[in-house]
């Protein structure tokens, strides 16, 4: 095992050692020497061929310099010192341990002297900071640089992601008046599982039987719900069922959706340049993937005009599609696909907007985070087709709470079944799938 190898092993033994809380940091008494040895650091770097500089090597020499008896470190606290003097360098400053750890699954900088995490859907402020405004705008600057993007006052927010998959958005001043923001999205190390959310209580055995036959069965399906709902996990889950022998084509703004089929092709949509031109949208990306022979198109999330192009889609053979959009409710979903789609510049009469949304999309998922801070699928509802002007929809599974808290400060509730036979049943049948009646008894 390398020097480097050593040194990351023990931060991580640290992390986990770690009480489920975030550890409190008052004052650094080593903030002076760090500064002292990062600049000492980056002069030698400049003054050599930095092609031929690997992490080992940068390691090495942080190690050197931490164990320079002129510096005064006690030997115990060198290789903590070394690890957050090289996440300066190369990583991404006092936010690493936070991205290492598996307990958080956000974190927001509020400028260099305010982080917050999210943990178990509880946000909590942290006593890590930066140095200053620079300090986290180097930052910054790696994150974006690492997928070709750019951030300036020109051009001052900015969607990036981590190479694990995480997703950043970044916004700095003028437009935030507190600094420079950035809000990280993290992906787990291990994807979540189907077990994982019916163990951790999202969701019924049976609710997920049937959301499989859903799929393998190739209804075309929306996941819907608020922000920091669950609603990416789900369509993880969700695109996990589909065959190993399918086509998918997948569309997003971040890559976000990770599948571990073999024949899937990711598209990732592009920002304007500092000229305004060579934008690539969602909507050219969804019509450019009917052109690439795909048995399923992921659309990460429809947000604009490219609901239409989604919906006919659907429409036009390419069953089994999947997409997430924000929505509150079921109901609230149709509305705002109505809405999505008359924001494409095409001057088409409601009812007709509503019978391509009731003939395309055959289920609704809505997720929510609870008060508490658990993620649940609260409805499973089947849009049945139209009566005279409005959708008809009725649900499969509710959860119903019953607004009480239990010993744990979670809310009392369950799921049901409604005891409704879905109309999708045939289509499944049709494509091959079998089905249980146990799954719509309560």
């Amino acid at each position: 095992m390398g020097l480097l190898d050593r040194m990351e092993s023990q931060k991580k033994q640290q992390l986990k050692d770690a009480p489920e809380e975030v550890v409190e940091k008052i004052a650094d008494p080593y903030a002076t020497v760090k500064q002292r040895i990062h600049n000492e650091i980056i002069e030698k770097l400049n003054k050599q061929d930095q092609s031929n500089v690997s992490r080992e090597v940068m390691m090495q020499l942080i190690t050197e310099a931490t164990d320079n008896e002129e510096y005064l470190i006690p030997r115990i606290d060198r290789p903590k010192v070394a690890i957050e003097i090289f996440n300066d360098v190369v990583g991404y400053g006092p936010v690493e341990e936070l991205l290492d750890s598996p307990m958080y699954s956000e974190v927001m900088i509020n400028g260099p002297n305010q982080i917050y995490v999210e943990s178990k859907g509880k946000l909590q402020l942290t006593n890590l900071k930066f140095r200053d405004e620079q300090h986290l705008m180097n930052v910054i600057d790696r994150i974006v640089s690492q997928i070709g993007r750019h951030i300036d006052e020109a051009s001052p927010m900015v969607d990036a992601r981590l190479p694990d998959g995480s997703r950043v958005n970044v916004i700095i001043p003028p437009i935030s008046l507190v600094g420079p923001v950035v809000t990280i999205r993290k992906f787990g190390k291990t994807p979540v599982t189907a077990q994982k959310l019916v163990e951790w209580g999202s969701l019924t055995p049976k609710m997920l039987a049937f959301l499989d036959a859903c799929v393998k069965g190739k209804l075309n399906i929306v996941v819907a719900g608020g922000t920091g709902s669950g609603k990416t996990t789900l369509l993880n889950v969700l695109s996990s069922y589909i065959p190993e022998d399918e086509r998918i084509v997948t569309i997003e703004d971040a890559a976000e959706v990770q599948l571990k089929q073999t024949h899937v092709i990711t598209l990732e949509a592009r920002p304007a340049n500092l000229e305004g031109k060579g934008a690539i949208t969602i909507r050219s990306l969804v019509k450019n993937a009917l052109r690439m022979r795909p048995d399923r198109i992921i659309v990460g999330e429809v947000r604009s005009e490219e609901t239409l192009d989604m919906l006919q889609a659907m429409n036009t053979g390419h069953d089994g599609s999947l997409t997430t959009t924000h929505a509150n409710s079921p109901r609230d979903t149709i509305s705002r696909l109505e809405t999505m789609v008359m924001m494409s510049g095409m001057e088409l009469p409601s009812k007709a907007i509503r019978d391509q949304i009731s003939s395309a999309i055959d289920m609704i998922i809505q997720q929510s985070r609870l008060r508490d801070g658990t993620r649940k699928v609260t409805t499973i509802t089947e849009i049945v087709g139209m009566e005279g002007d409005i959708e008809s929809m009725q649900d499969i599974f509710v959860f119903e709470t019953e607004g009480k808290l239990d010993a744990s400060g979670r809310f009392k509730g369950r799921f049901r079944a409604t005891g409704v036979r879905p109309h999708c049943l045939e289509k499944i049948q049709g494509n091959g799938v079998s089905i249980s009646n146990e799954w719509f008894t309560d």
